[in-house]
């Protein structure tokens, strides 16, 4: 997405669109935690896709009237499988570990997508990448803590979330340039929806009308959320939204205290604010040198 000139930048408009992002965000994590392991991970995450499929209903014009050849089906159907294999992740990861930890560990997606730029889009990786990329790294030994604490599934979890979203949206960059936003859009919900559905048979419990509501709920702050961060990134540039996301963080640490009854662990918020703090560096130097920034910013990566 291209950044707001000087003359049309709001600052504080950004701010608050990108505000009301972490909030529905932070949402959506809570409204997982609450539904818990009572519906599987795998079934979960599908009827997350399925349910939110009405969302699609503006994107069928332009989905339709976009000729799609066999290159990009195969593409949007690796897209998928990568998503999709990444959202149970997502999800299983909710049920085992805390709240702050899947919201600190998610912001390693953009520094997978650097890495991923250089070494199969041909991106250089200069100085400057190479350090943030170690910081977040470090960042992410500062939550895991190896050897500290026992690291548990769930943390392995949301390593191999942040490696799938992250191929995930490399795809999702080849393929903007080649179609509509909508076309991306409507395509990845279609096809992990396809990619999901034989997992969630595999595991299918019958959800009760509670169940399925909270998770049509689900689908509606994402993609809620997903519109208010284009408003955001439509009102202002990334160095000014960027370092707000550290908020949602905050929220997840005190949502996961108040209501969850976890524990406040200084070293995950550490860890999180040293991988974002990357993240924002690598987006600062981008808009310094006017280059187009290949790292997207991490409220981009959620489910």
């Amino acid at each position: 997405m291209s950044e707001p000139n000087s003359r049309t930048a709001q600052p504080l408009v950004g701010v608050f669109w990108m505000l009301v992002t972490g909030a529905l965000f932070v949402a959506v994590t809570a409204v997982v935690k609450h539904v818990g392991d009572g519906v599987p991970a795998p079934q979960a995450a599908f009827l997350r896709y399925a349910l939110g499929l009405v969302f699609l209903v503006p994107m069928l014009g332009p989905l339709f009237r976009t000729g799609l050849t066999r290159r990009t089906l195969v593409l949007f159907s690796a897209r998928g499988l990568a998503h999709g294999v990444g959202v149970m992740c997502w999800f299983f990861a909710m049920t085992q570990i805390s709240i702050a930890e899947v919201t600190a560990m998610n912001y390693l997606n953009p520094v997978y997508v650097t890495l991923g730029a250089a070494f199969f889009l041909g991106e250089r990786l200069a100085a400057r990448r190479i350090i943030a990329v170690l910081m977040a790294l470090i960042g992410a030994l500062v939550i895991l803590r190896p050897g500290v604490r026992e690291i548990s599934p769930g943390h392995i979890a949301m390593l191999v979330t942040a490696v799938l979203f992250a191929c995930s949206y490399l795809i999702a960059g080849i393929m903007s340039m080649e179609v509509s936003p909508a076309v991306v859009v409507a395509m990845l919900s279609i096809t992990v929806t396809i990619v999901l559905a034989p997992f969630a048979y595999a595991v299918w419990v019958p959800p009760t009308l509670a169940q399925l509501g909270l998770l049509f709920l689900v689908a509606a702050f994402a993609t809620t959320g997903h519109y208010t961060m284009t408003l955001a990134f439509a009102a202002a540039p990334l160095t000014v939204t960027q370092p707000v996301t550290f908020l949602q963080l905050v929220w997840a640490t005190l949502l996961g205290w108040l209501v969850f009854d976890e524990s406040v662990d200084r070293w995950v918020v550490i860890g999180g604010a040293i991988i974002l703090g990357s993240v924002t560096f690598i987006t600062w130097r981008e808009a310094v040198l006017k280059r187009r920034a290949v790292t997207p910013p991490d409220l981009a990566t959620k489910v």
